[in-house]
């Protein structure tokens, strides 16, 4: 298989920068970069049999992150695959508002992320704070098992990874990060192929209205928030008029867009 028969097969299926998205597929079946491919002039049949197993998984609208096994994030190069979610440009709004909370980079801060899936939030933040440690919990064991091996190899020695359900979180923490799943349950199907076919539902349905585990949110944080900690949560689009009721017991700082200008992070105190 050629790069164009590759991006042809690609585009057909309607994939975004199908000639691009080729090009890191063969980077991935060869083990080279990208920049690397750009002066390749043939490809050995074992490669070429790799190459065209990857085209025909993403053909099949499996999610690039996926095949290639990694994603970036923050500038950090995170593991994933099935199992967990990819992590999105879109959640590292939560990390540039915890460096407005917090100007202080050398503070000895308690970390918890509720839900931590690659580890990627966690693991962003405690590159920011280098003395700080944090906590990661996370019920699925699949998703567990990536942000064991991210934390270890990014960050290593200061980040707890739990295979537990954010309740069992005990603090207090200064900074507690949340990406929560937020999507409407009958939503989820008419979502892109490569979220509804692949990513795990666990981390995407947020019940018949997209807002149960908010309210779950809603009663933990107080209990594990210190004295003036923050809490930092991903919202989905349309849900920012909802927090105020949801979150009585805090104090809602703002309401952070993201690059697009989505309301995208709440930003709660404890007082």
């Amino acid at each position: 298989m050629t790069l164009d028969e590759a991006t042809r097969a690609l585009a057909a299926v309607g994939i975004d920068n199908p000639r691009g998205e080729a090009r890191l597929l063969l980077a991935a079946a060869l083990g080279i970069s990208r920049e690397d491919t750009l002066t390749l002039r043939e490809l050995s049949p074992d490669k070429e049999i790799w190459f065209r197993r990857f085209v025909e998984r993403r053909a099949n609208r499996e999610p690039l992150a996926y095949i290639t096994g990694h994603r970036e994030f923050w500038s950090l190069n995170f593991e994933v695959g099935p199992g967990v979610l990819v992590p999105r440009p879109d959640t590292e709004t939560l990390i540039e508002e915890a460096l407005r909370l917090v100007p202080d980079r050398s503070m000895p801060l308690k970390i918890a992320d509720l839900g931590t899936g690659s580890g990627a939030i966690l693991i962003a933040a405690l590159t920011e704070f280098p003395n700080a440690t944090g906590i990661g919990f996370e019920a699925s064991p699949e998703a567990f098992g990536w942000a064991s091996d991210n934390a270890r190899r990014l960050v290593p020695g200061r980040a707890e990874i739990r295979l537990a359900e954010w309740d069992k979180a005990e603090g207090p923490f200064d900074l507690v990060f949340s990406n929560p799943p937020y999507i409407g349950s009958k939503e989820i199907e008419s979502l892109e192929p490569e979220v509804s076919r692949y990513e795990p539902r666990a981390a995407l349905d947020g019940g018949p209205d997209g807002l149960s585990a908010y309210r779950s949110l809603a009663e933990l944080l107080p209990t594990i928030l210190g004295r003036g900690g923050h809490g930092l949560l991903e919202i989905g689009f349309g849900q920012a008029l909802a927090m105020e009721k949801l979150f009585p017991n805090l104090e809602i700082l703002r309401i952070a867009p993201d690059l697009s200008g989505v309301p995208r992070c709440v930003i709660l105190r404890k007082a």
